[in-house]
């Protein structure tokens, strides 16, 4: 035990100078998180063990090249929507395509990318330590209409790490933010996840199409590979013969969570047998994205040195449902002005006794 912390270094700069900060969160019972003022990106989490179950990079020139959303605060849409066009009150808009004709995470320059403003950084008035950061995303960004102004708030206080995410717009415009760590609950760069077990409570998936967005209606998960209601091993459902695996080369996919209790709603639940840890993800949102880094091809090696493989990571991702501004069967995820969206994700750390 110690007293809660907060420790802000330089990480690097960008190509135009600006400098880009470290800030590195210890509740002061054993959870340390690192978060970086580009992207908002998780940069490390290490457990009360020592153990860093988060993959990333040491340095900034690694973030800025690769194309993985290794930690960041994804948006303005998080996930994707197709074609690359939505309609709002019977305007159309062509928002930047970066995934074939779709637009992913925002588009080509999301906030993934951004440099983001240090508002509030020390100890908790609840306990435990805390981040607030912003970021104004103006009127047109990525052809998204509106200028969208953002708040992200990461707290640590035990074994937990509570990600709260606030925005406004002056013109109507869809918003759905995320986190896109990518874990490994036996160590960052420790192999692959495929032994990990997974639970998820959702009693229905959002089947795809081969460009991955969502095709007809929600679908049970009952007698197929994405029937997590009891926990069983990724690898087993990775290596299924079913076609939508075959369409996400893998799990890349949105579960469409049962009915939560606001604030305190169990997502998932994430463990590693060899090693006791156990990962549990607590949201507001109405899907969750389980992806298995089924595109990482050991291009990038991460802070251990070892390079990051297919399956290297697991993403769980807590969203609106994929392609919802062109799904009006979807929960709306429009912001209108003078309307504040409001999202909280929670990670919770633990360990088999």
């Amino acid at each position: 035990m110690s007293d809660p912390s907060v420790q802000i270094e330089r990480f690097g700069e960008t190509t135009g100078g600006a400098s880009v900060e470290a800030v590195t969160l210890d509740g002061g019972e054993g959870l340390v998180v690192t978060v970086l003022t580009y992207g908002a990106t998780l940069q490390r989490i290490v457990l009360a063990d020592g153990t860093d179950v988060l993959l990333g990079f040491d340095y900034l020139a690694e973030y800025r090249r690769q194309r993985f959303y290794f930690g960041a605060t994804v948006g303005r849409y998080a996930n994707r929507i197709g074609g690359g066009r939505i309609d709002i009150n019977g305007v159309g808009h062509d928002l930047s395509r970066n995934n074939g004709a779709n637009t992913l995470h925002g588009g080509e320059v999301g906030l993934d990318r951004a440099l983001w403003r240090i508002e509030q950084a020390g100890p908790a008035d609840e306990g435990g330590a805390e981040l607030v950061m912003s970021h104004v995303s103006p009127d047109g960004d990525q052809g998204f209409p509106g200028e969208l102004a953002v708040i992200v708030r990461f707290h640590v206080s035990g074994s937990r790490l509570a990600m709260r995410y606030l925005a406004t717009t002056t013109e109507t415009t869809p918003v759905s933010l995320t986190s896109h760590g990518y874990f490994n609950l036996a160590g960052e760069g420790a192999g692959d996840i495929l032994d990990h077990e997974l639970a998820v409570c959702a009693s229905q998936f959002l089947p795809i199409d081969p460009w991955s967005i969502p095709a007809g209606a929600p679908a049970p998960v009952e007698n197929t590979p994405f029937d997590f209601m009891s926990p069983r091993r990724i690898g087993d459902g990775v290596a299924a013969e079913h076609q939508q695996i075959d369409f996400g080369a893998g799990y890349d996919h949105c579960f469409v969570l049962d009915e939560l209790e606001a604030d305190k709603g169990l997502a998932a639940e994430l463990r590693d047998p060899a090693s006791g840890r156990v990962m549990r993800v607590y949201t507001t949102e109405p899907g969750l994205q389980v992806y298995t880094g089924n595109a990482l091809d050991g291009a990038f090696s991460g802070k251990s040195g070892r390079p990051y493989r297919r399956n290297a990571g697991i993403c769980l991702e807590t969203q609106a449902f994929p392609d919802s501004p062109n799904r009006p069967d979807f929960p709306n995820t429009l912001l209108a002005p003078g309307e504040v969206y409001e999202s909280q994700t929670v990670l919770e750390f633990d360990h088999d006794a």
